[in-house]
């Protein structure tokens, strides 16, 4: 039988694996440097944690379980946020403050896979414990930039596009948008960009609003400014009180204080839903003419207490390694191949008796000397052959074992330059850049 890997997961070969620690190596990076600990959790939870956060109906978009003859039900994680909210619960009075963690691993989701979206994925989660205020959002927001400029990404190519939910919740009821409809705005302000006019004009109406609230409700979805541009003109105009937009001009200036204002756009068309998040709310998008959304966060004050912990305040990020490799290879800027680490040296033999009894102890001592080194195991010992194989592994130097073993001599070829050097056998470590032996 042929068995092929279940339907939206992947298999790892050695240039993908290459590629997937290119992209956890800078999101751990940009965290350690930033002052985030590392955490993790179990890859499932009871499945009840889920419903806490998104009630009864999030089962059916899980992988749910259940052990044989128990009743406890489970769930593959779909995202790690109750996951720290349990933890920080579990810690109550002794949780540091601030705490900042974060978090790279799997998660799951039981829906149809499509490009950019697969049903066991790679996830990147920053977290802030305890820091109330606009700080400490640009500070996550700061992170994820970091991260995504250590894998070659600039502000042409994605945007940080940031609103506040307590300056739409304003806007919307300034446009006539009852405070029971709020909600329905909500969600429907969160599928404007999938919405064609007919379709966003009928959607509105069912929620009471007539003709000119849609016109300027729909205004309102498609304003977006600088976050160093005039942030209080441009909400002011569409009828909001300075009072009203003060936690959005609060959280400009923060953005601009990390010295990351050219990444990021206010845009009140961000809300990112209405049960979860508190206050400042961001999405990552490539500029693209795809759009695609690369990561997403916010402000959700209050979670850890509904977890049994302290009603403290966080603010939070998650970024999927899916969608953001796509961008990255669309760009050139993740190359599997290129990213494979390079063989220091590759040992090559000739038919000599000295030479093949010396292969495996030269091997042995070039790489407890912290050399990356490879040697062949056909039956065949043609140099042509070899050094071709040699060069198939992209290795710096052939190291060439012969007749000239009798002086104690080795042939040392630079494989990128083609120059040949002969090297006394106890200088190899040396002449490779390793330790002295």
């Amino acid at each position: 039988m042929a068995f092929q890997p279940p339907r939206g997961t992947r298999d790892f070969l050695p240039p993908a694996m290459a590629a997937r620690r290119r992209l956890e190596d800078a999101w751990r990076r940009a965290s350690v440097n930033a002052g985030f600990e590392e955490i993790d959790g179990p890859t499932f939870e009871h499945l009840d944690l889920y419903a806490v956060k998104s009630g009864e109906g999030i089962a059916g978009e899980l992988f749910a379980f259940q052990r044989d003859g128990s009743d406890t039900e489970y769930a593959l994680r779909p995202e790690f946020t109750p996951t720290l909210a349990r933890m920080a619960a579990a810690r109550g009075r002794s949780l540091p403050v601030p705490t900042r963690w974060f978090a790279i691993g799997p998660h799951f989701r039981a829906e149809r896979p499509q490009r950019g979206r697969l049903r066991e994925f790679r996830q990147w989660n920053l977290d802030v414990l305890g820091l109330p205020g606009p700080g400490a959002d640009a500070e996550i927001i700061a992170t994820t930039i970091a991260a995504m400029a250590d894998l070659g990404l600039t502000p042409d190519d994605v945007v940080v596009r940031v609103s506040h939910r307590a300056v739409t919740a304003s806007l919307l009821g300034g446009a006539g948008v009852a405070e029971a409809d709020l909600p329905g705005a909500f969600d429907l302000l969160d599928r404007r960009g999938r919405l064609d006019e007919p379709a966003f004009a009928q959607c509105a109406a069912t929620l009471g609003m007539d003709d000119e609230t849609i016109r300027r409700f729909d205004d309102m979805a498609t304003l977006t400014v600088p976050a160093d541009g005039d942030v209080a003109g441009a909400a002011g105009a569409q009828g909001l009180a300075a009072n009203d937009v003060a936690p959005l001009v609060d959280a400009a200036e923060a953005l601009q204080a990390q010295s990351i204002a050219d990444w990021c756009r206010i845009d009140l068309g961000i809300v990112r839903g209405l049960a979860y998040y508190t206050g400042l709310v961001f999405e990552v998008h490539e500029i693209a003419a795809t759009g695609r959304a690369v990561a997403g966060g916010g402000r959700y004050d209050g979670l850890v207490s509904l977890f049994g912990g302290a009603d403290v305040p966080a603010c939070g990020m998650g970024m999927g390694d899916v969608v953001l490799g796509l961008v990255l290879e669309d760009r050139g800027l993740l190359d599997g191949e290129s990213l494979l680490p390079r063989p220091d040296a590759f040992v090559i033999t000739t038919d000599d008796e000295a030479a093949e009894a010396a292969c495996l102890p030269t091997v042995v001592r070039l790489r407890r000397a912290g050399l990356h080194v490879r040697t062949s195991h056909r039956a065949s010992r043609h140099l042509g052959k070899q050094l071709t194989e040699a060069s198939k592994t992209n290795s710096r130097h052939a190291v060439i074992l012969g007749a000239e073993l009798v002086d104690g001599l080795a042939l040392v070829k630079d494989l990128d330059s083609g120059e040949q050097t002969p090297v006394h056998m106890d200088d190899l470590e040396s002449a490779l850049g390793g330790a002295p032996p």
